[in-house]
């Protein structure tokens, strides 16, 4: 991950048509050069509080964490906001390490969901159980950065004696809230340390991070939309301080961040009747006619007030979008663009709590946008593709062609044509005027050829000259056309077998691994709880609905995915639509073939199929044969209709007979 990135806030203006709620926020956005102190009217109102709470200040705090049910639930219900914060909260540890400080993330209570700290602060911490399901919210611990932060709305930094709580005073911890899209609190993040470990720079380093954190929140709230990204400054795109804004297709108002609503001099209440057209002074048809040129620039908007920004724009839309096009009144079907689905669009996205993937994606981020080839290895289903998007979709050729080839998958007799082009009667069946190949179709883009290590030895050499000369010669033309295009490859061959049989040229090899980055297989990975979430939403809106019995998100664990991604959408896929109205995928809902596999498979692949007991595939399918019976009333043929199985089979799994 890139390093944290902050810059001085943009004067202030209009800020006094904002309502208090967001005047208080947006105080604590622009005072991200300062750090904030004790204030002491927050902490003797805090002080207040406490002892309103019934607590006394020389009472033993209540250390006690969450039960191992309780936690699992803390974790699942703030799924989305840890996968956002980890990479954040581990570049902050990365510039405060070994100062005696630890880096936490709670939910809207207080309750610690996640925790990263120095070996020699841990012993002390544990103390006070900085630890992940115990509670830090004002009614419990009193006085403190994380409760305080959540009951006063802004970062606040609370030092030694501030501490309601005697045993708390060795601390001085730092926290700013993490707000969602519409304003409420999501989290908070904090750094906690040694009293004697106090850096005036503290708050400033957390409130950015909490800022970053909610920047990719909101932009990944809003999959499926136009979202602007604007400043006064040019230079200021890209940064912390950056406006967001996202809207319809139509140009219709979503919600903005809360540097957009400063910018603009609006809440978020007044900003929902607005529209692109009437804060940027232009239609929204203009800004899709600006992406069609070949290399679009910044964009130069007036804002509603008169003053003039900078902008740029992400057309995060799917192509579902483009057929209602009686959503989009004010725009005709030839101004929509055809832009390709952007789920999943962005590396942020793909950066779901794995340590394999973040890694992964750490490297990525460093070269990006440098002209530095990209070989993507991996088994098959892993999603090669998918990680090539998102890089392309990272990369300053965002907005041009993003071509994919797989050189599998094209007749050798015909991949030649495919990629180089072809001009008229190159050929038998060529066709009048010619074609233009992958190659120059990417231009301007990024060309991702996937299996490269299927290519034939003949256009390998092709390929080569074209990497090295950056031209293309279309076959049959003497004309050499100039191309500029990005490299990404990907193969589930190991390419150095295949140079050791002649099979693939070693300097084509040592042309394309300008940097090698190997996926890892969805059984290696340890993220697959949120993985299923993604491939639930994107199954639809029945997926939308339904989520996976714990017993089987347990089986789901122990399988060794054989064909990774690919075999698990696939499987849910048919599960939602088996669960029908129910909601809830259960053994029941899965295929045989995979019910099958899953027997099959040794006892340390998955070690919960066993020959009997509860946690075996025995067990779990007598239980959902009892659930069925029991939702019946008892009623055997009604049972084995609702499961799709004979009635001699109910009999035999709840032992009737």
């Amino acid at each position: 991950m890139n390093s944290l990135r902050g810059a001085p806030a943009p004067a202030k203006r209009g800020s006094q048509n904002l309502p208090e709620g967001d005047k208080m926020r947006d105080i604590s956005y622009n005072r991200s050069a300062q750090h904030f102190s004790c204030d002491p009217a927050v902490i003797e109102k805090s002080h207040q509080r406490s002892s309103a709470y019934g607590l006394d200040q020389h009472d033993k705090p209540d250390i006690m964490p969450l039960d191992r049910s309780s936690l699992s639930l803390l974790l699942e219900q703030n799924r989305v906001l840890h996968a956002h914060a980890l990479p954040v909260m581990e570049t902050l540890y990365e510039q405060i390490v070994n100062t005696h400080n630890m880096v936490i993330l709670t939910d809207a209570h207080g309750v610690i969901v996640h925790a990263l700290g120095d070996d020699d602060f841990l012993v002390k911490a544990n103390r006070v159980a900085l630890n992940p399901g115990v509670t830090w919210s004002e009614q419990s611990k009193g006085t403190n950065a994380i409760g305080t932060a959540i009951a006063e709305g802004v970062p606040t930094t609370v030092h030694a004696d501030a501490h309601y709580l005697s045993a708390n005073h060795f601390l001085t911890c730092s926290a700013a809230p993490i707000f969602d899209y519409q304003g409420n609190i999501l989290g908070v993040l904090d750094v906690s340390g040694d009293r004697g470990s106090y850096h005036k720079h503290t708050m400033a380093l957390v409130r950015m991070s909490a800022q970053m954190i909610e920047n990719q929140l909101f932009t990944a709230a809003f999959e499926n939309a136009v979202t602007l990204h604007f400043h006064s400054r040019p230079e200021f795109i890209g940064t912390l301080v950056e406006g967001i804004a996202c809207f319809t297709p139509g140009g219709r108002f979503l919600s903005a961040n809360r540097s957009a609503m400063f910018q603009l001099g609006l809440s978020q209440a007044a900003l929902q009747s607005h529209t692109f057209s009437s804060l940027f002074g232009l239609p929204l048809s203009t800004l899709f006619d600006h992406y069609r040129t070949a290399a679009p620039g910044l964009l130069n908007l007036c804002l509603h007030s008169g003053v003039k920004v900078y902008a740029r724009a992400e057309l995060r839309l799917s192509n579902s979008v483009f057929q209602h096009y009686s959503e989009l009144p004010s725009l005709p079907a030839a101004a929509v663009p055809k832009v390709a689905p952007r789920r999943l669009s962005s590396l942020r996205y793909l950066n779901t709590g794995d340590p394999h993937m973040a890694t992964l994606i750490g490297k990525l981020d460093k070269v990006i946008g440098r002209d530095i080839p990209i070989l993507i290895t991996g088994e098959t289903g892993t999603g090669k593709e998918l990680l090539a998007q998102a890089i392309h979709n990272d990369s300053p050729r965002k907005n041009n062609a993003f071509v994919a080839v797989n050189c599998a998958s094209i007749p050798e007799t015909l991949i030649e044509s495919e990629l180089f082009g072809y001009e008229e009667g190159a050929f038998t069946g060529a066709r009048k005027k010619g074609g233009q190949g992958k190659l120059l179709q990417a231009n301007g883009g990024t060309l991702f050829l996937d299996e490269i290590g299927d290519m034939p030895l003949s256009l390998q050499a092709r390929l080569l000259r074209v990497l090295q000369e950056r031209v293309v010669t279309p076959l049959g033309s003497t004309k050499a056309i100039p191309v500029n295009l990005a490299v990404i490859c990907a193969t589930n061959r190991n390419l150095r077998e295949l140079i050791a049989a002649n099979l693939f040229r070693e300097d084509l090899y040592y042309r394309l691994n300008g940097l090698v980055v190997k996926l890892p297989a969805l059984r290696e990975r340890s993220d697959l709880d949120v993985i299923v979430d993604r491939l639930l939403a994107e199954a639809g809106n029945e997926g939308r609905c339904c989520s996976v019995a714990p017993d089987i998100m347990e089986l789901f664990r122990r399988h060794s995915w054989p064909g990774n991604f690919r075999q698990l959408s696939n499987l849910l896929r048919t599960a939602v639509v088996m669960a029908g109205e129910d909601g809830l995928i259960r053994l029941e809902h899965l295929p045989d073939d995979f019910l099958e596999d899953v027997q099959a498979e040794p006892p340390l692949a998955v070690a919960a199929v066993s020959t009997d007991g509860a946690g075996s595939l025995e067990g779990l399918a007598q239980a959902a044969v009892r659930s069925a019976y029991e939702a019946c009333g008892g009623n055997v043929s009604a049972t084995a209709k609702a499961l799709g199985v004979s009635r001699n089979t109910v009999y035999r799994k709840l032992n009737l007979r």
